[in-house]
């Protein structure tokens, strides 16, 4: 069995490419390759051994190829420094990579159909478990979206991948006008679809939720939540989800996820601790001593 513990190797960056409105890095990542399972990420360290970046940034991963030695491809857009950094460097350039974090995509054990839901460059992640699945004959349906043409990622791979794949841009550049959540229940009841995987953004993965809810089938969720370490130190990342206990914890995107199962987390008390959470700060009555 494969060692799945996270390593941290010097990374060579062998291709970087613009594609529509995101850059597509692929590192030479030797024990990272072998080790990563669909649905987690890596963490990179920006700006060189002399900056004064210190927090990494977190990437989902887009494909690994056993090739040049193991090989890891990310997509991300440029926002800010750090990534205006990584979008600079070039071939045979050095960049230290962590990985692989984080909790996987649980996986079916016998053939069930499947509807793969991603936004923007969220929807990289959609990929590698989209090769797992066809592996176990899982019939998959691909719903992608984003603001505008250039914003949906993926669309050709998911023709390639997918029994069916429908697109939907904010703008009605690409497919259907509106978000992409708006199909989810057409696709549900058209492919009698078993499970759905989504990668998107903190809203969409609400909607996608409550509407497997209504279906009665599982969502199994990958969130976008902005990770400071990585690797579960900082704490900037925590999420209200409910356990198997029944009880709420704050948990940490980076470790306990990013992969949830979308009708445990609580969506409408993200950003804050509930106050029946774990821990949770108590409310003194008057005259109580703390």
């Amino acid at each position: 069995m494969t060692d799945s513990s996270p390593v941290q190797v010097p990374g060579t960056v062998l291709t970087m490419r613009r594609i529509g409105a995101y850059q597509t890095m692929t590192l030479v990542a030797p024990g990272v390759a072998e080790r990563f399972r669909p649905g987690q990420f890596v963490a990179l360290a920006v700006g060189g051994e002399q900056s004064s970046m210190l927090l990494r940034r977190c990437f989902a991963v887009r494909e690994v190829k056993p090739d040049y030695g193991g090989t890891v491809e990310i997509v991300f857009s440029v926002r800010g420094k750090g990534t205006q950094w990584l979008a600079g460097l070039r071939p045979r350039d050095i960049v230290d990579v962590a990985g692989p974090l984080g909790r996987p995509f649980p996986l079916p054990r016998y053939p069930v159909t499947c509807v793969l839901l991603g936004v923007a460059h969220a929807s990289a992640a959609l990929f590698p478990l989209a090769a797992v699945l066809r592996q176990r004959d899982c019939p998959l349906h691909f719903l992608l979206g984003g603001a505008g043409t250039e914003e949906v990622h993926g669309a050709r791979g998911a023709r390639r991948a997918g029994d069916s794949v429908a697109v939907a841009t904010e703008d009605g550049s690409l497919g259907s006008a509106g978000r992409v959540e708006d199909l989810l229940a057409s696709a549900i009841e058209g492919a009698q679809a078993e499970v759905v995987y989504a990668c998107a953004p903190l809203e969409t993965l609400r909607s996608v939720s409550r509407t497997c809810a209504g279906y009665g089938i599982p969502a199994q969720v990958a969130v976008e939540e902005p990770m400071a370490c990585g690797t579960g130190v900082c704490m900037a990342c925590v999420l209200p989800v409910i356990g198997d206990d029944g009880a709420t914890h704050m948990v940490r995107t980076c470790v306990e996820g990013p992969v949830f199962r979308g009708e445990r987390v609580r969506w409408d008390d993200v950003g804050t601790i509930p106050f029946d959470a774990l821990g949770a700060p108590r409310a003194l009555r008057l005259g109580e001593r703390p």
